[in-house]
């Protein structure tokens, strides 16, 4: 297991998450036995050093991400672990009757991982974002969906998957410059939120990195008198209904993620609470039902009103309108 450690994680977050990922499943490796495949991403993808040190247990599929993962469905029929990695709306979406079949279906132990979730190809463009892979992924059965808010819980991420015998996927969002959500340790279960911040008006729930802005956004909020809670809902299938429970004394629950509103966290959590008698409203911030113009990173935040600063005003005039 790979130490936490405040100079770690401001490592991390220079890197960013694709490099993040290939030294965890570097580390990951000595102690677990595993396949890593990349479609003809690895530089890309942070997987230099694994292809460098563990050669045989690397695999370029090339630019088809179908043929990967049926691959990867080989290479996994005896129970072998195997990450199968590209862009996520190549992997979840270019792939999906591979994914849904092999995966959901035969329940074989892959975990596609998501490079590049969100918005973070920026200038690329929409045939580049992540918008729709959380909601595709979640509604295959047998699908568990992670997301996970830094380089710290991204390493943690990793080593639990190695040690999980189903098929996931991991959704890594955010690129070199990572915000810091842990500098030291956290107690990771796939499944299992993690409560970041009390607060007594309002729960906020987030994923990726959406978790350091809900964290900043609830900063903003304390300022103005106004306390919210913060949890990290990392795993979104199969989702921590009991985390959410804990929020039904809420004025208001708030959902953030940078990704489509439909069927993604929001959604998740929509489903949990639609069988509670008594809850509060539920306000849910993330991706528009749109294609967001192309810019910068920070651009399409903005433009989507995922920044601290909007998600902020997002919630103060939804607890005005109450």
């Amino acid at each position: 297991m790979i130490g936490i450690t405040k100079a770690k994680a401001r490592l991390w977050s220079r890197l960013g998450a694709r490099a993040t990922l290939g030294q965890a499943l570097l580390e990951a490796a000595r102690e677990h036995d595993f396949y890593v495949m990349s479609a003809d991403l690895a530089q890309s993808s942070g997987l230099g050093r694994f292809k460098g040190e563990f050669p045989e247990r690397f695999m370029n599929a090339g630019i088809a991400e179908q043929n990967m993962i049926g691959m990867a469905a080989g290479l996994a029929k005896d129970g072998t672990c195997v990450f199968a990695t590209s862009f996520s709306p190549f992997v979840t979406m270019r792939a999906c009757e591979q994914v849904r079949m092999n995966m959901g279906y035969m329940q074989l132990n892959i975990k596609t991982v998501g490079l590049g979730s969100g918005l973070i190809m920026a200038q690329l463009g929409n045939s580049h974002f992540g918008i729709e892979d959380a909601a595709v992924m979640r509604a295959i059965p047998g699908m568990t969906v992670v997301c996970p808010a830094d380089g710290a819980e991204i390493v943690r991420c990793v080593e639990a998957l190695c040690e999980y015998d189903k098929p996931a996927y991991l959704r890594l969002t955010g690129g070199p410059g990572l915000p810091v959500v842990y500098e030291e340790d956290m107690d990771f279960r796939i499944g299992k939120a993690i409560p970041l911040r009390e607060g007594k008006d309002i729960g906020i729930i987030a994923c990726g990195t959406m978790v350091h802005s809900a964290l900043a956004a609830a900063g903003l909020l304390s300022a103005k008198g106004i306390e919210a809670s913060v949890t990290d809902m990392h795993t979104l299938k199969p989702l921590d209904g009991e985390a959410v429970d804990t929020l039904l004394d809420k004025k208001l629950i708030v959902t953030v993620e940078e990704a489509s509103i439909i069927g993604g966290l929001g959604s998740a959590v929509a489903e949990h609470l639609a069988a509670k008698k008594h809850k509060p409203p539920q306000l849910m911030l993330g991706i528009r039902d749109c294609f967001p113009h192309a810019g910068s990173y920070e651009y399409l935040l903005d433009q989507c009103g995922l920044t601290a600063e909007k998600i902020a005003g997002d919630i103060e005039a939804a607890l005005a309108a109450l």
